[in-house]
């Protein structure tokens, strides 16, 4: 007779395979955090990277012009492709440095060959522009390059149609330290500008960044040094409206001309008497109006900022403010502490 022997255990025990489970999610829990931050990391150097090619570009603008990109007529107005550039140019720095990064068909949208008519062609071309993302002009922490919902779509610039849906952007220009020197809706019509007094409406003379209304701010006007002086950098946007438009400073198309939008100020804002210094995205019940002339970031710990010698680097969100407001000055005349960045 064939002695039986004991069968073979075959598969786990419920045991086993707990203790299995328990070592794999131990493992991702481990893990995760370090591929999220991998990403953050990528997405951070990709808006190092924009950064860069913006101020790449502006300096591209210097060296055709003779000064850099300008702000436009004011936030009424839309960029024109038959007015140049500098003071005759309705449009501000993101349009003007459009032909910089490869984009001159974006540019040359509603062009028709009349400088002193605002045609309907004209319009059309520039509602075109206004719902025509590019990846340059937005930071991948934030959001994606595509077009986004204005709730509250802003009037028809005088130039353009009225924008329900556009493409947004997440950089601005250095407009000063002086809070809104240079900075206003702009004369009514084309023919308006010849006797708009810019300087009673405008406070152009204030303007002490590189970028505002009707500036031709040239590379001897940077006093301080073009290594201590923000040429751009990112902006502050409440997270809770990212996507939908009612942010003051994120409710317009990035081609326009000096606005919330693409502009910020380094200063003292005069209401509160609190300096604009840079702080992470933040959302708010009720909107806190004055962040929308600062600038910030969705990134941890730092603001990136290119530099007027076209060099970018991140500033702490902790930047002594008077630090802050003299790079925001191209002639402060005063001497940067770099240890207090």
């Amino acid at each position: 007779m064939r002695e039986l022997r004991p069968m073979k255990r075959v598969g786990f025990t419920l045991v086993e395979l707990l203790v299995v489970i328990t070592i794999i999610g131990i493992l991702i829990a481990l893990l995760l955090p370090a591929v999220q931050s991998a990403r953050e990391a990528a997405r951070r150097l990709q808006c190092q990277n924009n950064l860069k090619q913006l101020a790449l570009a502006a300096l591209s603008h210097e060296s055709a012009y003779g000064y850099y990109p300008g702000g436009g007529w004011g936030t009424e107005w839309a960029g024109d492709p038959d007015r140049g550039a500098g003071v005759r140019q309705p449009g501000g720095w993101t349009y003007t440095v459009l032909p910089y990064l490869e984009q001159q068909a974006v540019y040359d949208l509603g062009r028709d060959g009349q400088p002193d008519v605002v045609t309907d062609g004209q319009r059309d071309g520039a509602l075109q522009r206004a719902k025509t993302p590019l990846a340059v002009f937005n930071c991948p922490s934030r959001r994606r390059a595509t077009v986004y919902a204005k709730s509250d779509p802003r009037p028809a610039h005088h130039n353009s149609r009225q924008v329900t849906q556009g493409a947004v952007g997440d950089y601005a220009v250095n407009a000063g330290s002086h809070f809104k020197g240079g900075y206003c809706s702009g004369p009514g019509s084309i023919a308006a500008a010849t006797s708009f007094n810019w300087e009673t409406q405008c406070k152009v003379s204030l303007g002490n960044g590189l970028s505002y209304t009707q500036s031709e701010v040239t590379v001897a006007m940077v006093r301080d040094g073009t290594s201590n002086t923000y040429l751009l950098g990112e902006k502050h946007v409440q997270p809770n409206r990212y996507n939908d438009g009612r942010d003051k400073g994120d409710d317009d198309d990035p081609y326009g001309g000096c606005s919330a939008d693409t502009y910020r100020w380094c200063g003292l804002y005069p209401d509160t008497g609190e300096y604009l210094t840079p702080k992470p995205d933040t959302s708010h019940a009720t909107d806190q109006y004055f962040n929308i002339w600062r600038f910030g970031s969705a990134h941890s710990g730092a603001c990136q900022f290119a530099f007027c010698d076209g060099s970018v680097r991140g500033i702490s969100y902790s930047i002594d403010q008077a630090v802050h407001a003299v790079l925001g000055n191209r002639q402060s005349g005063q001497p940067v502490d770099a240890s207090k960045f």
